[in-house]
């Protein structure tokens, strides 16, 4: 965005689908600007994974975010130093790491935290507010005022209220000259019979219902975010005597130090619990440090626990994909996704497959039958399609842009919201075009 010969970058991230530069070539696309500032809207990769080698191409350049995004986003941009340096070594990414810690900690007197609700000065000739977009702890919308006009970005938002996090906390009755907003459940809709109880009871009923058959619950999460809210979700089963109360439940790793960061914000960020702290309200295995711990030794399996591991998507080499192995041919075990899974990673593949089907979770494994129990639930960060169609049909922006969504489903948006929206203009934004608000 530009005003006035002030430029500003709204998120800086990491494609998951590319390797190398490439994977933040949205610093590219900046590089020849004169960049005073970046806004920061959450701390997943692909949306702050390309703040360090922006900030470096923009030595002035400084960074918005709320507190917790950016204790989040230090933390997961020193794991991503660690994870490229291992792709340097095991796949011979010679660019890798694209930058190191030393780097993430010499940038971070440039980052400027801000509250929810708190007009400040981006630029000298642009305002920006944040909103709690309700999508991740920290997470924020962000509306963006320079030169008479409103702009809001909503970033990743989820409007309904999740297990820990409450839902976003957008304005709606506001003049917007344009929304940029996120498209991405916009390929697929919502049975309109769905509820999040009704869903978290139907996952409490499988779980338990594994354990009554003597096998136990791989359950895939991310480790910032979807791990925190599955964590309150089962204590509330485990109170609520829907699922079996001694069940061991298993996380670790990075999943640790984020539901650490979680916790230390309990107090201050809109919760359904305000007061509950996982770490110290729950009895988890895998939180302290270890001999397994530091030699990554593997997590033994046992009958009637519950095994939250990350990555979501059983990408190759992580610990869900790890602990799979031999727990895909155990038919008393349940094979429970909570997120989306990218249809080229194991996860994906595995949601595809029919039972019988022979999963090999990367090119060294064997491949095993999948004949452990595989559910799917809908317990995602986003918001589905109709809220967000909703939401934009409240503000009547002049001009919507729509980003962060795949071809179909930023073109579903495109149709819908011409229908309903006759006199706003709708774009799906071109590479490097520009756009005039």
């Amino acid at each position: 965005m530009s005003y006035q010969g002030d430029n500003i970058l709204l998120d800086s991230g990491m494609s998951p689908k590319e390797e190398g530069p490439e994977a933040v070539a949205d610093t590219n696309q900046t590089r020849d600007l004169h960049l005073e500032a970046a806004v920061i809207t959450h701390a997943h990769l692909d949306h702050v994974g390309g703040l360090p080698t922006m900030l470096r191409q923009h030595s002035e350049a400084r960074a918005f975010m709320t507190a917790p995004t950016a204790s989040l986003a230090e933390a997961l941009l020193h794991n991503s130093v660690n994870v490229m340096s291992s792709k340097r070594l095991e796949h011979g990414i010679t660019e890798y790491p694209l930058f190191t810690h030393s780097e993430v900690e010499e940038q971070m007197f440039r980052w400027e935290a801000r509250s929810y609700k708190e007009t400040f000065n981006l630029t000298e000739h642009i305002n920006a507010t944040f909103y709690d977009a309700g999508h991740v702890l920290g997470s924020a919308s962000v509306l963006l005022e320079a030169g008479g006009k409103r702009v809001l970005y909503t970033g990743d938002v989820q409007f309904d209220d999740q297990s820990l996090i409450l839902g976003a906390d957008l304005p709606e009755e506001i003049e917007l000259d344009a929304l940029i907003m996120e498209t991405t459940r916009g390929n697929r809709g919502r049975d309109p019979k769905f509820t999040r109880a009704n869903e978290e009871s139907r996952l409490a009923a499988r779980i338990q219902n594994i354990f009554d058959q003597g096998g136990s619950v791989l359950i895939p999460v991310f480790a910032m975010g979807k791990t925190q809210e599955l964590m309150t979700m089962l204590q509330r089963f485990k109170d609520d005597n829907l699922i079996n109360k001694e069940a061991p439940i298993h996380i670790g790793g990075l999943s640790t130090k984020m539901t650490m960061l979680y916790d230390a914000f309990a107090k201050e960020s809109r919760r359904s619990r305000p007061g509950f702290q996982i770490l110290r309200d729950m009895d988890l295995i895998g939180t302290k440090k270890t001999k397994r711990n530091r030699t990554r030794e593997p997590i033994p399996y046992h009958p009637g626990r519950i095994y939250a591991l990350s990555s979501g998507m059983m990408t190759a080499k992580t610990i869900s994909n790890q602990f799979a192995r031999g727990f895909l041919s155990n038919p008393n075990n349940g094979l429970f996704f909570v997120g989306y899974a990218d249809p080229e990673e194991p996860g994906g593949k595995i949601k595809a497959a029919s039972r019988g089907d022979v999963i090999k979770l990367d090119r060294s494994h064997p491949g095993e039958a999948l004949l452990c129990e595989v559910e799917d639930f809908d317990f995602s960060g986003h918001a589905p399609r109709g809220q967000l169609l909703e939401y934009a049909c409240k503000v009547k922006p002049n001009k919507i842009f729509l980003v962060h969504g795949d071809t179909e489903s930023k073109a579903w948006f495109k149709e819908e919201l011409s229908k309903r929206l006759p006199d706003t203009q709708i774009f799906i934004p071109e590479f490097e075009a520009e756009y005039e608000v």
